[in-house]
């Protein structure tokens, strides 16, 4: 196994190589599931024409600003790669795709609908303050005017990181909040304060800049989608693996 280097590496110095670093499983779990895979597409009758491997090759040069032939030649001698080693990961790429369209795409808008709220996103600002005392305080100054939450959030916040950025958290799912704040924060109109509520850390209080409705766009229908064909997959390779 070699590519223009002149070091040579024997197939079993590989396997001795993934055994050691315990990635042998990985990557058979892998290949095993390019045969379900395979096995599913053609019993569906699926198949990817020669156009569709050239303008997903093509999209992958310009991708990675591979201008010209010579440009594409050298950077496949770079992953030890024939083109046509490339075109037959480009094709199985690509059959994956309608695979998994075949059998999810129709489910991926009612898997949507049903679960719309865990696609909502909110804008959040967050300050912990160290006790509960100061904590009211804080809260009562802000409904009253007398400071801003971001500058309270940039003197009082106990974590430094996020006095820098005025207690500003970014954009969340419901999951990446504790499920008994999340109920509460996303059941609330934007541009009120809430809290505080206590927990380990110390007591927060919230903002909510915006809430952004959930939107069934390419890139979430594709998410949704991998999500789906994912599970399958996994499926796949324990009934495999079991039998």
């Amino acid at each position: 196994m070699n590519g223009d280097s002149k070091i040579v590496i024997e197939l079993e110095e590989v396997l001795s190589f993934l055994k050691r670093e315990m990635k042998l499983k990985e990557v058979y779990d892998s290949i095993v599931s390019q045969r379900a895979i395979a096995r599913a597409a053609s019993e569906r009758e699926l198949s990817v024409s020669n156009d569709e491997i050239q303008r997903e090759a093509d999209k992958q040069r310009r991708e990675l600003c591979l201008e010209k032939a010579s440009d594409t030649v050298a950077w496949l001698n770079e992953q030890m790669a024939t083109p046509e080693e490339w075109e037959t990961g480009i094709r199985f790429s690509l059959l994956a795709q309608k695979l998994a369209e075949e059998m999810f795409g129709k489910e991926v808008e009612k898997f949507f609908i049903q679960n719309r709220s865990e696609f909502e996103q909110i804008i959040l600002y967050q300050m912990i303050i160290a006790n509960d005392k100061l904590a009211q305080e804080l809260y009562f100054q802000i409904e009253e005017g007398e400071v801003s939450f971001f500058a309270a959030a940039h003197e009082y916040d106990i974590d430094e990181i996020r006095r820098q950025k005025c207690g500003y958290e970014g954009k969340l799912y419901p999951w990446q909040l504790e499920p008994d704040i999340a109920s509460i924060i996303f059941n609330t109109s934007p541009q009120q304060l809430i809290g505080p509520f206590r927990t380990e850390q110390g007591y927060h209080l919230f903002f909510v800049e915006e809430l952004i409705p959930a939107e069934l766009t390419s890139q979430r229908y594709q998410e949704i989608l991998n999500h789906m064909f994912k599970q399958w997959l996994n499926i796949e390779l324990e009934n495999i693996l079991n039998y």
